[in-house]
């Protein structure tokens, strides 16, 4: 596949090219973004962009930034306080849904987040492990071995959903069509036809999640749903739409970015031996490589939007009131500022796990972080125990990268191995 933009080694961006590039999410943008990324870094660290949704942005891209605006109260997650911006984004269905901690700001960002939090424990997650693990063996066992698998749909996609859908207490036969349905909303564009789904997608989940909590109610489990139908119902803690749009952004959040990581890791792993090599020597080296490959190719590319409140001027550049700010997390985890050699992948590299952005920073760091490593590190571990000779099926320098209106998630279209050559 030819890539524009393929390469460290690639002759350097023009700044027009990389503004142009981030701007219209192009293909060969999408393909290797890091090239675009260290251009603005250099160039325009606070660019503005006229992206597809046509709503004024600004795209930051060095770390001291990043790390800052992800923190800073001036620039919004609350949505509804730039509903024109919103609309023309997301369309008018997404409201149903966005209603959560996700998109609001203290105090209702603390109080959804606090509810989360305490029935999202680290001891219930941990007790998740030994599940985790079966989950995870019982995948492998479906795959062929000598023959090539796909495993994005086959390993890496189903292992979070199986856990995240068991958590909240998801029927297992009613979990593919909530997955078909969240997948719809992830990769809809902004042209009418991509709209029409995206509002049928919506509705179906909002109606779904609707029946669910309902069920959760007459039938409470241990599961976290019902836990957080028991919150509403006796302590008034969410109201309808927080009860259902919060169902949502766990069952959504809780799947798709740690497959996509799951499979970022596999790929670069496969793809530099030596490293792989290191990663495996026993269970710390391998949760440091993790650590550096949400640093290298983080499957949460840029946080999701917030607004200016107020007129902000970062780096000399004026971001008015009312614009949309995107921060690269990716651009950010590339930074030579802040890493020695950051397009170079060093499973061995020190403190990149306190340093990273790919779980964010501030009061919206990933509450599922915990979980999302222990899924990663029970794949992983599981993966390369069981078939330490898997390789990649077909020439990996022509890995087809996932192609989405706005780059939000970064991640592969496919992963193709052979689970045991022999």
């Amino acid at each position: 596949m030819t890539q524009a933009f393929a390469s460290e080694e690639s002759e350097a961006l023009s700044f027009e090219e990389a503004a142009a590039a981030a701007s219209s999410c192009s293909r060969e943008f999408r393909a290797d973004p890091h090239p675009v990324y260290a251009t603005l870094r250099e160039a325009a660290p606070v660019c503005p962009m006229s992206p597809p949704h046509g709503v004024e942005t600004y795209l930051i891209t060095r770390y001291d930034d990043a790390r800052a605006a992800l923190a800073d109260p001036r620039f919004s997650k609350d949505m509804y306080g730039a509903l024109d911006a919103y609309h023309r984004i997301f369309g008018d269905s997404s409201i149903a849904l966005d209603d959560n901690m996700l998109f609001s700001d203290p105090p209702k960002h603390t109080r959804l987040r606090r509810i989360v939090g305490s029935t999202f424990t680290p001891k219930r997650v941990e007790a998740l492990r030994p599940r985790v693990e079966q989950i995870t063996a019982g995948l492998l066992d479906r795959c062929p071995t000598s023959a090539p698998v796909d495993l994005l749909p086959e390993f890496c996609f189903p292992l979070p959903l199986q856990v995240i859908c068991e958590l909240l207490g998801v029927p297992e036969n009613e979990r593919q069509k909530a997955q078909e349905w969240s997948a719809t909303v992830a990769k809809t564009g902004f042209g009418p036809e991509a709209r029409a789904k995206l509002e049928i997608a919506e509705g179906n989940l909002r109606e779904y999640l609707v029946e669910l909590c309902a069920r959760k109610r007459r039938e409470p489990d241990d599961g976290l749903l019902s836990a957080l139908v028991t919150a509403k119902d006796q302590e008034g803690a969410l109201t309808d739409h927080e009860l259902v749009s919060t169902a949502w952004v766990l069952l959504f959040a809780g799947h798709k970015t740690t497959a996509y990581q799951i499979g970022n890791t596999v790929h670069h792993l496969l793809g530099r031996p030596e490293q792989k090599a290191m990663a495996l020597k026993d269970a710390s080296a391998l949760n440091a490589a993790i650590e550096e490959v949400l640093r290298f190719e983080t499957s949460v590319e840029n946080a999701t939007f917030r607004h200016a409140t107020e007129d902000v001027v970062l780096r000399d550049t004026l971001i008015p009131k009312g614009a949309l700010v995107q921060i690269s997390l990716a651009g950010a985890n590339r930074d030579p500022e802040m890493f020695a050699e950051p397009n170079e992948m060093d499973v061995r590299r020190p403190n990149v796990q306190a340093t990273h952005l790919a779980f964010g920073f501030g009061p919206h760091y990933c509450v599922g972080a915990p979980l999302a490593r222990l899924e990663m590190q029970t794949a992983l571990t599981t993966l390369f125990a069981r078939f330490p000779r898997v390789a990649r099926a077909g020439d990996p320098g022509e890995a087809r990268w996932m192609t989405v209106p706005f780059p939000a998630f970064r991640g592969l279209a496919e992963l193709p191995v052979v689970l045991d050559p022999s």
